[in-house]
């Protein structure tokens, strides 16, 4: 227990630190820094030894994200760019753990995140501005509205497989931006703008005070986006634990013999497609509120590209992996501001680099127990 409270309590200071951080001397040194410290762990074998302590205490991540954010929110408390990000990190993740599901569990490559990101975005707009539904069940209709189109969309995946099943999502990616951008009615290459997130009549974007210490707007934005992703990452792992999730490993691994043991390949596929989908509509609600505007240039076949480099750049099938690796793809390129107009070409970079050297990715998924023993149930996870 010592070990996983020295490594928070670093964790902590360092992301605090970067967060923080606006000389690019400053951030480059940390990144360095962090690069040099992660081989000389592994060297020693502190990875190793990190590993068999998080199993001896599994709740102790999920706890310690948590209280990591909830304290870098205090700390950065009257920051608007720094909650912004910090926001933007818990949303994407949102995000990355539907494709999670997608890619990790049953195999289904989609190149559309942003898509179904940006569904989720303009029913908010829509529905916030000609209707009276209350914004926090908003959330959840564009959720529903992402994953009900999602159902259409699949029909061609499921008549197709591999990198076929990939242009098709690819193509709906497209077709959707290009929508967007001759169609008046949703404001066309300009845009929507969207009101205010309002919570039982308090206005989210207004801010607030509290013993005469300012707190910014993002606040509530930021805490409504971890309340999402706890909710998506519960669904998530008893997803994964649970004989649905054995069913959609057998799916991914090999579909003939599947079918064979009587797995309907098609049922799994739909579930999976329509419950990333609903979480990626989820989250893009509330960064369209967040925002207070959308646009077809926030939700181009680029972001999608992002989307996908989060999700192997953390390891595909371990939702564990998601937020750090959210965190590296979203905040590095808004501190390095010299690599802005590159950052494309620097997620490109990663994704090489980790399928060359690491292609399991930063915290690879470990290999699933289907047989139980005395401290395992039946399905669960090494």
């Amino acid at each position: 227990m010592k070990l996983l409270l020295t490594t928070f309590a670093v964790c902590l200071i360092y992301s605090n630190l970067l967060l923080g951080s606006e000389n690019q001397i400053e951030v480059g040194a940390l990144v360095v820094l962090a690069f040099v410290i992660s081989i000389i762990g592994k060297k020693m074998g502190l990875m190793e030894r990190l590993a068999a302590a998080v199993r001896q205490h599994p709740q102790f991540p999920a706890y310690a994200s948590i209280a990591g954010v909830l304290i870098t929110m205090v700390v950065f408390h009257d920051a608007h760019f720094a909650l912004l990000m910090l926001a933007t990190v818990l949303i994407y993740s949102i995000v990355c753990l539907g494709l999670n599901i997608q890619f990790g569990y049953v195999g289904i490559v989609n190149f559309a995140g942003a898509a179904f990101f940006g569904i989720g975005s303009y029913t908010a707009a829509v529905l916030a501005m000609h209707t009276n539904v209350p914004h926090i069940a908003i959330l959840f209709l564009a959720a529903g509205i992402s994953a009900l189109i999602g159902c259409i969309v699949i029909y061609p995946v499921l008549r197709t497989r591999g990198h076929y099943a990939a242009l098709v999502t690819i193509a709906f990616g497209i077709l959707f931006r290009n929508f967007l951008e001759v169609n008046d009615t949703l404001g066309g290459p300009q845009g929507l703008k969207i009101p205010a997130f309002n919570l039982f009549g308090w206005n989210l974007s207004d801010g607030f005070d509290i013993g005469g210490f300012e707190f910014s707007f993002y606040i509530p934005y930021l805490l409504i986006a971890l309340v999402l992703l706890i909710f998506s990452f519960k669904i998530t792992r008893n997803l994964e634990r649970s004989w649905v999730g054995l069913s959609m490993d057998m799916v991914r691994t090999d579909e003939i013999a599947a079918s064979t043991f009587g797995v309907n390949i098609a049922r799994w596929k739909i579930v999976a497609f329509t419950l990333g989908n609903f979480m990626a509509g989820m989250a893009g609600a509330l960064y369209g509120m967040m925002t207070a505007y959308v646009a077809p240039n926030n939700f181009t076949f680029a972001d999608s590209l992002i989307l996908v480099s989060i999700v192997i750049l953390g390891g595909i099938g371990n939702p564990w992996g998601i937020i750090p690796a959210a965190a590296i793809v979203v905040i590095l390129p808004e501190k390095l501001q010299f690599i802005q107009e590159y950052r494309f070409l620097l997620y490109a970079i990663v994704v090489i680099l980790i399928l060359l050297f690491r292609p399991d990715g930063l915290l690879p998924r470990r290999i699933r127990a289907y047989f139980p023993d005395k401290n395992k149930s039946v399905g669960g996870s090494k």
